[in-house]
Order: C-alpha cells, then structure tokens, then sequence
C-alpha cells in the first residue's frame, strides 16, 4: 500500500505536467514568415548538412538533409531490410549472427560520428543496439554497415557508443546490471546486490581501417548506466557516466530507483585503466561473443565468434573509478567543447548540475571524499561542482553547444530547448517544441569546436503537426535557427521509427568521399561473372548455383531448365554496370525471403527453394532503364528425380545442355 501511494504520487505529478505540456498555447504562431525560407532548398541544389538520425526500435538508421529535412537514405544496420535485400541476401545474413544465433531486430538508440582531434572528421558513424548488446561501424564512403561486435557482460547497451576524440575507443557501459557470465547466473533476482554486476566496455577502432575491437571491459557496482560521454581537450583520457538506481532496486524502478535526492555521475580515467591493463592487471575471462565483418572486395560478410575478454576490477583498482554524486535520476551527461564541464541532468532534478574538471581533479588529489560507494571513492558534491543553472524547466535530459559559449538542453516534461551560458549559468531563451523532446543536436555540438547555426529538436510526440494516420502517429524532428540570441522554429519534418539521437555534421566534410561504383575488375567475390561469357549454372548435388549477370536491360542467363523439386538453387547476380546510381535489383516468384539490390560492379545472392513444379518468372526489381520491364526471364521446375536436362541461356531460342552439370 505504501509503494502504492509513492507510485502514484510520481505518475500524478508526471501526468499533470504532461498534459499541460502536450498542447502549448502558441502553435499556430511558432513559426515566423522568414522560416520558409531559410529551409528552403531549390531543386537541385544541395543541402548544407548531413543528419545522422537513429530509427530506435527500427533497429535502421537514417539520413536527412538540413536545413530541407529531405530523407536521403535509411541504412540497415541491426534489422532486416527487404528493400535491400539486408539480413536476406547470403551475403547480410551473416552480419545479423550474435551468439543467440541471428537476432534480426534491435533498439537503435544513439549514433556517433568519428572524430579526430576531437572534430567530425566523416569517416565512420556508429550505432549501438541496446537489445541485445551490439556496436555497428558504418562506412561514410558507402552508407554500409561495416562491421557489427557483440558485448559479452552486459544486459542492454544503452551508454554507447560514444568516443574519444580521436576515436582510440568507442565505449559502451550495460543499462542492465546482471551477472558476469562466466558467473553462475541462475540466482535469485533479489540478491541484485550480491550477484548483479555493471560493465563498461572499451572498443579500440583501427585508426585505418576502423576495425573493431574489445580492448577490455572494466567491472563496476551493479547499477544502470544511462549515458555517456568522453572527455575531450583537457579531460581527454578520461569518460563520465550518468549512473540511476543507486538504490539498487530490482522491482518497479519508477519508485524503487528514486528514493534517494543524489545518484552518480561515474568519471573514468582510461588512461590509468591501459597502463593497469599494460601491467597485466586484467582477469582474462571466458566469455562468448559474434565479431562480423563485411567486406566491400568480396562483398560478403563473415561472422567469428570470440571467447575472451580482458576485464579489470574497479573495485580494487581504486584510481580509475570515481562516483560523483548528482541530483536526481540523471540521463544526460554532456562534456562542453573546451572539456571543462560536465553537464549532468537530472530527470527529475530542479536545477542542473555543472561540474568543473579541474576542481574533480583537486578534490580527487585532496581526497575530499564522502566515503565509498561498493568500493568505489565517492568525491563530495560541492568540491567538482562548479555551479547549477537554476530555474531551467522540468525534465532536463541533453545537452549540447554551439560555437558562442551557449548551452543548450533539452526539457522532457515542459517540453521546450532552453538556451543557457556556460560561464555564468544564466538561462538566455526558451523556445517550445512540439512535444515531448527526448534528445537534441547542435551541428557538431559534442565536438570541439561545434558549427552552430542549426539545432534539431527530436520528440516522441506530434499530436496535431501531420496529417493522421490512424492511432499511431509519425515522430519528428524540428529544425531551429540558434545563429541569433533567440532560437527560431524553421522546419519539422516526420522521422522514421523513433528519432532518438542523432549527429549532425556540415555535408563538406563527406559528401566528395562517395564510393560512386564498385569496379568490376576488383570484384573478389567466390561467385562473380565478370562478364556475360562467364555466366553458368552449375549443379552440386540438391544445390544449384546460377553465376548471373545483369546490365540494362537483361539477365544472364534469363531462360534455365532443369531445376528440380528438393533443390536449393543459389542466385549470384553480379551488376555488370560501371556507372553511378544504375544498380539492379532480383527477385523470382515464390521466394519467401526478399529481393536483392546489386550496386554497379557487386555480386550478391538470393537462395531460392522452389516449392512447386511448374515456370518461375524472375525480374530486375529496380527501375533501371526505359527497358526495365523487359528485364525478366524463367525459371522451369521439375518434380523430383526429373531427367529434365540442365539448360540455360539468354538471346537463344533453344539453351545448351550445361556442360559443367552433374
């Protein structure tokens, strides 16, 4: 009965202000008679910014333009994509293996750019799947996803994947505590705080070739880790994480997790965690975990499973882990340009907190400490604290910087971005959003040297902003001008599934690195025709491989006979083009998969397993030509034990006999 009154207390208050958030007085009149203008984008001309949006439960990732928010791709990189071919082509399906075999779907919440000296520099944007606990690299060159590592040790990926400032590590901490896996883990749930351990993973990335890696993991107290960020300039070498349920709750964490007035914000010193691990002061543990790779020359990937991981103790390696104490329930956790500061939000905090990296550094050497928190040293709130941002709004989550000083945080509850001074703490402007704002992003407003001009608001609710599409609605992002003392609403525009974080970088700075077409003559795929007279089928056993070309406005082979019920037949299409933006797609009747989409000069595979005897049509999916509907051809299938020979061709009437049959 107790928790009853607490449960309602804290929904009561959550659902007031809720409601008086979701419809702010002045709809009709937030956006200006200029604002048309400064988004506007005339036909044909380019956009000034690339924004990098995460889809959430989508498990994709998609791209905008700014300021027009036009769509400009969505990139498969945790689920099946069928307009692709992602997940169902042989070549894909490798990249969605995990050791629970292939988990299909995930929860892509946050996206991060890499950096070198701490700027964008548009090679590589990383996701994280906070499901089931993965970290994919995509390549800017081609908007593909690279490469995709399984975390071992944690239950849900939720601080990640955030970097330094010359992408040494991308970082990933558990939002779930659970048991290390090598550990017994058929425990009671409530010995949480006996048996639940919290870990943060440190990923190197190939300074080259971007290639991932789990350099070590380090073992903290079991609580949730929420967000993170690296330090960067001075604080480089070190990453701060927002920490909740220092209660250590393990049931009904809407009131169990927020009992106490100050959780943590957790500072980790990775530069003393690698010389621990140089000394060897790691445990090697036995764990299992899926590493895939794609690659572009073969245009296949390849999944390996890995069995250990290096993990250090922060328990009894004192001088790496540091709790800092933080009003209340904190989300975001945000480094400002110089490095200095440390913006913490406290969800359900009155005030937000700024912490000073120099005065963590002298109360750490002073040990102005308030006791140990499961063995970690507990620096004492005022001694880092270096001001709070009084009066802000209600539901603080992020923040992020522009060029001039300026602060810029996102309010869950009263549903607006206010603008605040990070030198004096003085709250400058308020601007509404509609509604419900989760994150928000400056262009390059984590790095060191943010562009400013645009922020884009990205909120969980649109109410009346589109037209209505039966009960759910679309999410959107919202585009303001902060080039002023004002921010000023230009743009909104729908997003595809739930626009959690994003990274919003000038389109300078990727748009001349395109891969335009992959060239033929390098293609190191097992299965490629590099030309027509290398096109065949050939029969081993029950499995038929078809080495097919496509180039406007035919297939090769386009007419095959004797493919017989029980056979499992293996389409490799090889896009023949050597032109930009001519890729060609395939498909067969009865597939029960999906299609592919072939780039100039791929290969890629559709396993086909007829189900009945009778003729397949087979047809270029993708809009390739004025001939494009003449880009078809068929397939027969015979019952099982057929002598019906094997036959293909294309531009004959009759087909040979396959040679190369068995």
């Amino acid at each position: 009965m107790k928790n009853f009154f607490k449960i309602a207390a804290v929904t009561g208050i959550f659902a007031a202000v809720g409601l008086q958030s979701c419809k702010p007085k002045d709809t009709a009149n937030a956006v200006s008679g200029d604002s048309g203008i400064k988004s506007y984008v005339a036909p044909g001309k380019y956009d000034e910014v690339y924004n990098f949006v995460s889809g959430g439960f989508s498990g994709q990732m998609s791209v905008y333009g700014l300021p027009s928010g036009r769509l400009l791709r969505v990139i498969p990189v945790f689920s099946n994509d069928p307009e692709k071919g992602w997940g169902y082509s042989e070549e894909t399906k490798p990249m969605l293996n995990t050791s629970h075999g292939m988990v299909p779907w995930d929860d892509l919440h946050h996206v991060q750019l890499s950096k070198t000296n701490g700027e964008a520099d548009g090679r590589w944007v990383f996701g994280n799947a906070n499901n089931t606990p993965r970290v994919a690299r995509i390549d800017l060159t081609t908007f593909r996803t690279a490469e995709i590592i399984e975390l071992p040790n944690s239950g849900g990926n939720h601080s990640s994947p955030f970097i330094t400032e010359n992408t040494e590590y991308v970082v990933a901490g558990t939002r779930f505590s659970v048991p290390m896996d090598d550990a017994n883990g058929d425990v009671g749930i409530d010995t949480y705080k006996e048996n639940f351990k919290g870990t943060l993973s440190f990923i190197s990335v190939g300074k080259e070739d971007g290639k991932m890696d789990i350099a070590f993991q380090i073992q903290c107290p079991g609580v949730n880790f929420d967000l993170s960020r690296a330090g960067k300039g001075v604080s480089h070498g070190w990453f701060f994480f927002s920490c909740y349920n220092t209660e250590q709750a393990n049931t009904l964490l809407e009131v169990n997790a927020s009992q106490k007035d100050k959780d943590f914000v957790m500072a980790v010193n990775w530069k003393k965690a690698e010389e621990y691990l140089k000394a060897g002061k790691g445990r090697k543990q036995a764990v299992r975990y899926a590493h895939n790779t794609y690659s572009e020359k073969t245009h296949t990937a390849t999944s390996e499973i890995k069995t250990e991981v290096i993990v250090l103790d922060s328990k009894e390696l004192k001088d790496i882990c540091y709790f800092i104490p933080c009003p209340k329930s904190p989300h975001g956790c945000d480094v400002s340009p110089t490095g200095e500061y440390i913006v913490a939000s406290g969800k359900l905090a009155a005030v937000i907190p700024v912490f000073s990296y120099d005065k963590m550094l002298k109360a750490i050497a002073a040990k102005s400490f308030d006791g140990e928190f499961e063995g970690i040293p507990v620096i004492k709130y005022e001694s880092a604290l270096y001001g709070e941002v009084k009066k802000p709004g209600l539901g603080p989550l992020h923040t992020e910087f522009d060029d001039n000083g300026n602060a810029y945080t996102s309010m869950f509850v009263s549903s607006e971005v206010v603008k605040w001074n990070i030198k004096d703490l003085k709250v400058i402007d308020r601007q509404p959003t509609f509604y419900s704002i989760g994150h928000l992003c400056v262009v390059g407003g984590d790095t060191k040297k943010p562009t400013g001009k645009y922020l884009i608001a990205y909120n969980k609710i649109t109410k009346d902003r589109y037209l209505p599409t039966g009960p759910e609605l679309s999410q959107s992002a919202q585009l303001f001008d902060i080039s002023g003392e004002k921010m000023k609403l230009i743009l909104d525009f729908p997003t595809i599934g739930e626009p959690h974080y994003a990274q919003a970088v000038l389109a300078s700075v990727i748009k001349d690195k395109s891969v335009k077409m992959f060239k033929i003559e390098e293609n190191a795929h097992p299965y490629v025709a590099k030309g027509e007279k290398e096109s065949k089928v050939v029969r081993e056993g029950n499995k038929v491989h078809v080495y097919m070309t496509a180039i406007r406005s035919h297939l090769t082979p386009d007419n095959i006979e004797g493919i017989r019920m029980g056979d499992e037949v293996y389409f490799h299409v090889t896009n023949l083009e050597q032109d930009w933006d001519v890729p060609h797609g395939f498909a067969i009747k009865g597939a029960d998969n999906a299609e592919l989409l072939i780039m100039p000069g791929e290969t890629q595979t559709l396993k086909w397993t007829p189900t009945k005897v009778g003729i397949s049509p087979m047809y270029c999916t993708d809009f390739c030509s004025a001939l494009h509907q003449e880009m078809t051809g068929y397939v027969r299938v015979s019952p099982a034990g057929s002598n019906v020979p094997l036959k293909f061709g294309t531009g004959v009437t009759k087909p040979e006999v396959a040679a190369a049959s068995k």
